[in-house]
């Protein structure tokens, strides 16, 4: 088992740049596939970005690519989000997740993560 711990949120201006940070402590980091998701209020939640077990796979979805970078530090049991350029419509709660396998193979898919974090508020004003 992993437990998650997302930080690095907070209020921006349109344009802004932020990281967000998520610290996985318990089973050995490694073993796992990484996502970032967010989610509004009524919405579901949303893929943003996933990584493989050692960084080597990376997909972004459609509306981040170009402007959102996600890697790992294994190292130091931490995945990052990068988030450069961004707008209102990318405010949101975001969360990491972890998919247990050392699969080179990334997924959007929320229902293949089974572990969560408790979400950090990322609020982008225009």
């Amino acid at each position: 088992q992993v437990q998650l711990v997302e930080s690095g949120g907070g209020l921006v201006q349109a344009g802004d740049s932020l990281t967000l940070s998520c610290v996985a402590s318990g089973r050995t980091f490694s073993l796992y596939g990484m996502g970032w998701f967010r989610q509004t209020p009524g919405k579901e939640r949303a893929f943003a970005a996933a990584i493989s077990w050692n960084g080597g796979t990376t997909d972004y979805a459609a509306s981040v690519k170009g402007r959102f970078t996600i890697s790992r530090d294994n190292g130091k049991n931490t995945v990052y989000l990068q988030m450069n350029s961004l707008k209102a419509e990318d405010t949101a709660v975001y969360y990491c997740a972890a998919r247990w396998g050392r699969s080179v193979v990334v997924t959007a898919i929320p229902t293949e993560y089974g572990y969560w974090g408790q979400g950090t508020q990322v609020t982008v004003s225009s």
